[in-house]
């Protein structure tokens, strides 16, 4: 699945390979073409259908076999045990040229939420952030690459798991298994990891800094810190008594409508008991009754321009909501009925690799910026393009697959290369 590409279809096989190839190595190359036509299949009908439920998927391939046979090859295809880890590793291994100095890697936790399934494997509880209540689900881990001042998004991880599952073992273990996974392919000092209260925990603080990440986490106030002369105070004490002698007019969109915000902001020197390490702690004031506490590796000075470029930096993270309820309701996310675990982990990144496509491929190159417009323009969406433009994108590619449907991977006969690529390496 190197690259990702769009396999050669299976009637070429013979012609694809060298003569006297051993059978163990033949048998492994037709099965990586078969596994790789699976993907390119499963993004191609994602998209069509916009949706993750598999018979939806499996009537835009109108392959010439019942659709039952169809959807149980897919089926089938979705248990790999490898393809998960595949999919994440080649999937970043392409999106990392996205990724610079100060890119904000915004890690943020979602849920799944399945309240009336019974036969699904390892169900949990999770917090239905949609109704505010406990439901049956699974836990998501996302992460996503992006820049202030920009609204462009480049999504970079996403995985399913459970509370259940036997190789389960914390909530802190998958922070650190997608910082990791991330880390290892943009290196630790590229980008700044954006993290809400959830990762307010020393379990945390420690493994970041022995990986020597940058990071702005946002803080609850009952940790203890060390100021000036190895004082050690409550972090909202800190707050409270902390001077903000800036002061800016932010606008934030809550339920639809824009509110007016009047915040100040300043900053003290702090670190964690029992580590050397300079750490510094921004303080707003100005969106509740508390003070907003984000600790952070980057260093701050009393520059005006750098702290609020800092708090714009958190801020951004709030807008990275609206891209996890896009996947959720563009691609129909919690009507999945894949009922066994591994399919279910399988199906996020096929997902995750469908809005890469939408939202960094589609939208960023030049040479396709003109299909672009053509699928706005199929979109035909009675209120032009919204803010969020990828929910526009995607129904556009819905619209286009339907005007012309058929398999991914039917080339085109004077094609001088059978075998087309989704995404460039």
């Amino acid at each position: 699945m190197s690259g990702m590409n769009l396999p050669l279809p299976v009637s070429r096989y013979r012609s694809a390979v060298p003569e006297n190839v051993p059978a163990d190595v033949l048998f492994c190359q037709r099965k990586q073409i078969l596994q790789q036509r699976f993907v390119s299949e499963m993004l191609y009908g994602i998209q069509a259908s916009q949706s993750v439920v598999l018979t939806k998927v499996a009537r835009t391939l109108e392959e010439k076999i019942a659709l039952k046979k169809t959807h149980e090859r897919l089926c089938r295809n979705l248990g790999h045990d490898q393809l998960e880890q595949t999919l994440l590793h080649n999937l970043l291994s392409i999106s990392k040229k996205h990724i610079g100095k100060d890119t904000l890697l915004v890690l943020d936790p979602s849920d799944l939420s399945k309240k009336y399934a019974e036969k699904m494997e390892y169900l949990c509880k999770v917090h239905d952030g949609s109704d505010g209540c406990v439901a049956d689900g699974y836990p998501l881990m996302h992460v996503v690459g992006c820049e202030v001042g920009s609204k462009e998004i480049v999504p970079l991880y996403q995985r399913l798991f459970s509370y259940t599952a036997p190789e389960f073992e914390s909530e802190n273990s998958e922070i650190l298994k997608a910082i990791d996974m991330v880390g290892q392919h943009v290196g630790s000092r590229r980008g700044i990891w954006v993290i809400d209260r959830g990762a307010d925990r020393i379990k945390l603080y420690e493994p970041l800094l022995e990986r020597k990440a940058r990071f702005l986490i946002r803080m609850v106030g009952n940790r203890h810190l060390i100021v000036g002369k190895n004082q050690k105070r409550l972090a909202i004490d800190i707050a409270e008594n902390c001077t903000t002698p800036y002061a800016e007019t932010i606008v934030k969109m809550d339920h639809g409508r824009e509110k007016h915000y009047t915040i100040s902001f300043g900053f003290r020197k702090v670190k964690l008991p029992g580590h050397k390490q300079q750490l510094y702690m921004l303080v707003v004031k100005g969106f509740g009754r508390k003070p907003m506490m984000l600790l952070t590796t980057e260093k701050l000075t009393r520059s005006r321009k750098m702290l609020f470029k800092m708090v714009r930096c958190y801020i951004r993270r709030w807008s990275i909501e609206e891209t996890i309820r896009f996947i959720k309701t563009c691609y129909d996310l919690e009507d999945v009925r894949v009922l066994r675990y591994q399919g279910l982990q399988n199906l996020m990144p096929l997902v995750l690799a469908a809005i890469y496509f939408a939202a960094v491929v589609l939208d960023g190159k030049e040479k396709l910026r003109l299909l672009v417009e053509h699928v706005f323009s199929a979109s035909k969406r009675l209120f032009g393009i919204p803010d969020f433009k990828y929910y526009s994108i995607s129904d556009g590619l819905k619209k286009l697959f339907d005007r012309h449907p058929g398999r991914p991977h039917r080339a085109r006969k004077r094609s001088p290369d059978p075998q087309l690529m989704l995404f460039d390496t």
